[in-house]
This record gives C-alpha cells, sequence and structure tokens, in this order.
C-alpha cells in the first residue's frame, strides 16, 4: 500500500461574490496556515455578482482541509471545494516567445502543430506560440522547446470544470 504524498497538488474552486477585498481574504486565509499559491485564476460567472477563483497549490492535505473550512467561514465565499481526484476537465493556457532562426523555424514549427499549438507572431528571429491544454502537456511543450531558447513564457494558470452534474 502506497503513503499519501504529503506535498501533493490540489485545485480548489471557490466561489465569491464579486466584491473589492475578497481576493485579499482569500489569499490571506492560505498565508495564514503557510500555505502557498501556485496559481492563481479569478474570472466572473454568468450572474455578474460572483466569481470564482481557482487556485493551484501544494501541501499537506490535513492543512488543506482547515483553509477550506476556513475559507467558509468567510462571508463573501459561497462554496470551496477541493477538485483532488475529481473527474474535471483542466486546462491552461500559456504564450511562449521562441528564439527562432530561419534554420530551426521547421524544427519549431512541427513540435507545436504535433501538440496543437498556434504560432501568434512569425519574426525574423523569434516565434510567438500559444499552447493550451493540461499543465502536463504545457510541461513537455517546453522541455521540448527549450533547447532552441525560450526568451519569454506566460502561463494562466490552471482552470477546470467538474464534469457531469457536479457543480464545480
Amino acid at each position: 500500500m502506497s503513503t499519501p504524498n504529503p506535498t501533493a497538488s490540489h485545485t480548489i474552486s471557490v466561489l465569491v461574490s464579486n466584491k473589492p477585498g475578497v481576493l485579499v481574504r482569500v489569499a490571506l486565509v492560505f498565508a495564514r496556515r503557510g500555505y502557498n499559491i501556485d496559481s492563481l485564476v479569478v474570472s466572473p460567472q454568468q450572474d455578474s455578482d460572483f466569481s470564482r477563483m481557482t487556485i493551484t497549490c501544494s501541501g499537506d492535505p490535513g492543512t488543506l482541509d482547515q483553509i477550506i473550512k476556513q475559507l467558509f467561514k468567510l462571508v463573501d465565499v459561497v462554496r470551496a471545494i477541493d477538485h483532488t481526484g475529481d473527474q474535471v476537465i483542466e486546462k491552461e493556457l500559456a504564450l511562449v516567445k521562441v528564439k527562432c532562426p530561419p534554420e530551426n523555424r521547421t524544427q519549431v514549427l512541427q513540435i507545436v502543430e504535433h501538440f496543437k499549438g498556434v504560432t501568434v507572431d512569425f519574426g525574423s528571429e523569434s516565434l510567438i506560440l500559444q499552447m493550451a491544454g493540461g499543465s502536463d502537456k504545457i510541461d513537455h511543450v517546453l522541455g521540448l522547446l527549450a533547447p532552441y531558447g525560450v526568451v519569454e513564457m506566460v502561463r494562466s494558470g490552471k482552470i477546470l470544470m467538474a464534469r457531469g452534474a457536479s457543480a464545480t
């Protein structure tokens, strides 16, 4: 029998009132427990009175349980769910600027095409690529592009939605 990873990655979805200061109060709950937030995406919902926070973090599951309980004590938190192990659709977006002189262009474009990426800017010595997919896919593509010279990169952070009728 394997032991659980004490620093496993967790993805939490938090539905909050769309008001000033809510993000700070949620982040403070994590900070007070010494939990680092790896990525944070905040987006409005269909009802403009609410926003969804998708928080990716890693650490002790017991501490995370305490954090979620404390989140529920915040007035502006409607729902907080740890989706670790749930059936969800997860995506992330990355823009990657790669050094790409003409002699390397074919190889770089083949990598991008294989992973269903898009070239969004084509310069004489560089390309800007757009990649979307799971975090593992983006990590893998970045590893393949590294030898060509990644000049700059921006990642959106993970977003997710629960499969089926379950609420996210």
